[in-house]
């Protein structure tokens, strides 16, 4: 089974096993976004729970 070529790009895996994804909404539009929320979407996130399967499936991990 081949991983998925846009999922790699994507996720990281952390030291424990958990997946680290980029925010949304960071690319353009930049001007109507407060300061503090452009911060906070530069910030990594973590996959929530309901999506690890499909993620895991698609990394073939």
């Amino acid at each position: 089974m081949k991983t998925n070529s846009s999922a790699k790009k994507r996720f990281k895996f952390t030291g424990s096993g958990k997946i680290k994804r980029k925010h949304a909404f960071k690319s353009h539009i930049l001007t109507k976004k407060a300061t503090k929320r452009k911060r906070n979407l530069t910030k990594a996130g973590l996959v929530h729970k309901s999506d690890l399967k499909n993620i895991k499936l698609q990394l073939c991990a």
